[in-house]
């Protein structure tokens, strides 16, 4: 069920204000350490963490933030969740007015990427395997007065 309107609400989520500083903190720990620490490779039972670059939509400057992620074929998948906070994440805008951004993922490698919205069956699909990556994953969104786009990041040739 991929629905916030059948879903209840559930989990404990920590105060905006501590969500918010755990991820500038995260990005600045691998901003200080030169990108050595703060990145992970996915697993079957962990989403992975990567560095997202994005051109901002109205100043035009680039902007980074950390995501969670799995791979799915030559992509990768994340959410637009936003700590799980009523607006649309920044990034996720930005990648809808200019999709073309860039992906750190851990060991160094930097890709090329095109973000779109998942739709239809391949969002159900993957909605599907992010629950199985949070148990959480319905009560949590069902927290968002709209729905959270799953946004797939595929990967382009250099």
């Amino acid at each position: 069920m991929s629905s916030n309107a059948d879903t209840p609400v559930s989990g404990f989520l920590p105060p905006r204000w501590f969500i918010r500083a755990a991820w500038k903190i995260h990005k600045a720990l691998y901003r200080w350490s030169g990108g050595r620490f703060g990145l992970r490779a996915p697993r079957s039972d962990r989403y992975g963490l990567a560095y997202l670059t994005t051109t901002g939509r109205r100043s035009g400057v680039e902007r980074s933030v950390m995501i969670g992620y799995f791979e799915d074929g030559n992509g990768v998948v994340t959410m637009a969740m936003n700590g799980w906070g009523a607006p649309e994440p920044a990034w996720w805008l930005n990648l809808q007015a200019q999709p073309e951004a860039t992906l750190a993922l851990a060991g160094g490698t930097t890709v090329s990427v095109v973000g779109r919205r998942a739709v239809g069956e391949e969002r159900d699909r993957l909605w599907e395997r992010w629950r199985q990556l949070d148990n959480g994953l319905d009560g949590f969104a069902a927290r968002r007065p709209t729905e959270t786009a799953v946004v797939v990041l595929d990967q382009q040739a250099d």
